[in-house]
């Protein structure tokens, strides 16, 4: 049974902060075996976590993006494949309610909330391997599909695919137990290793005309373009959260186990000025990166409950923040998870610490979408007061 009997902020902190402690006892050991994140899909499920987002007049939680994004980033610091992984969920859960039609959006919600049903997908627009093609009443799917992340261990899958006339991707959504899709075991990367982001092969795979998004209420409103911003904040707060929790593994460590250099002329590490100014440093740094993240999550908060009421203007205000948080947070991210090893020392790089699993998670993440186009977005407002064009990364 789902735990998240109380709805207030505090109550839901505590619940994803307790499950982040539970993550992170076999995490080194999760990050060495990858494979396939069955079990700590359960215990989302089990903590009531996956309905979190969904409003609670179709039986979830209730919870604003605001605190779910700091949901993520508790998460995040047991396991970065975990932190992304229900970040993916929670933009997948409420695609239907941007970009699909109102019954879409009710399946969705109350199908996720009565069976907590975790979500996972491959929509790439970038790929267009995947092709959907008439066939009566419905349609099939043939093709592939890369970067199928958290698919083998998902109730719901969802999927971008091209159709021959139709000059868009289209997104659709279907249940996990359709046949006709393979899933191969090739994801092997450096990081993120329990996101199983494995290749997709499809082989007719039947697809009902409504499982297919759209159209939604306002097609050519703000508000249907808004799961690229809501998705990138997601990817923030994951990268926060990998950083921070390298930064307190660092710090156990150090207070623990590393010495003084020679020539400090202290005797404790503690007091060793160089230890010191590097954390005070990367402290900071982190502090400046939170505090822009969450004045994100608040403003796409705001756009989120605007709806249809959304105007362009007002979207692009909050892409450009978006972008300039995840830049910041990516260069933050990848300084911290470099620089833990000059507070540590070299014993610190023995391999059954897997303190390096942080700076491989974050460089691999943060090449999801590159962070150059985020500033040059950033740039292009600033100087000429144009906004970022919507598309499924800005």
């Amino acid at each position: 049974m789902p735990v998240l009997e109380r709805l207030d902020q505090a109550s839901i902190l505590a619940t994803a902060k307790a499950l982040s402690q539970e993550l992170a006892a076999n995490a080194v050991e999760r990050d060495r075996t990858a494979g396939i994140p069955t079990y700590e899909v359960s215990r989302l499920r089990e903590t009531g976590l996956l309905s979190l987002v969904i409003p609670q007049e179709y039986g979830g939680t209730g919870a604003d993006l605001v605190t779910v994004y700091r949901v993520i980033k508790e998460l995040a610091k047991a396991d970065g494949s975990i932190g992304q992984l229900y970040g993916n969920h929670v933009g997948l859960v409420t695609l239907a309610h941007a970009i699909g039609t109102p019954a879409q959006k009710e399946r969705d919600y109350r199908g996720t909330a009565q069976h907590q049903w975790f979500w996972g997908n491959a929509i790439n627009t970038r790929d267009d391997r995947l092709a959907l093609s008439p066939d009566g009443d419905g349609f099939r799917l043939n093709g592939q599909k890369g970067f199928g992340t958290g698919i083998p261990a998902a109730d719901r899958w969802v999927f971008s695919a091209v159709q021959a006339g139709v000059e868009l991707p289209l997104f659709l959504a279907i249940p996990s137990d359709r046949p006709g899709v393979t899933i191969h075991d090739d994801w092997d990367n450096v990081g993120q290793r329990r996101t199983a982001s494995n290749s997709l092969s499809f082989d007719n795979v039947w697809v009902e005309a409504d499982e297919i998004y759209g159209p939604p209420v306002d097609p050519d409103g703000a508000f249907a373009t808004l799961p690229g911003p809501v998705a990138q904040v997601a990817k923030v707060y994951t990268y926060l959260g990998i950083a921070e929790g390298a930064l307190e593994a660092a710090r156990q460590y150090t207070q623990e186990k590393t010495r003084p250099w020679v020539a400090s002329g202290v005797s404790g590490i503690t007091t060793e000025p160089y230890i010191l100014r590097h954390y005070g440093e990367l402290w900071t740094e982190l502090q400046a990166a939170s505090h822009l993240a969450d004045k994100v999550a608040e403003q796409v908060q705001a756009a989120w409950e605007k709806g249809d009421a959304l105007t362009r203007e007002q979207r692009g205000e909050v892409a450009v923040q978006v972008s300039a948080a995840k830049a910041f947070a990516t260069r933050v991210g990848l300084d911290i998870a470099n620089r833990i090893f000059e507070v540590t020392g070299s014993r610190a790089t023995a391999t059954h610490y897997g303190f390096d699993r942080y700076w491989r998670d974050l460089r691999t993440f943060t090449l999801h979408d590159p962070a150059d186009y985020k500033l040059r977005d950033v740039g292009n407002w600033f100087l000429n007061g144009i906004y970022p064009t919507p598309t499924q990364y800005s």
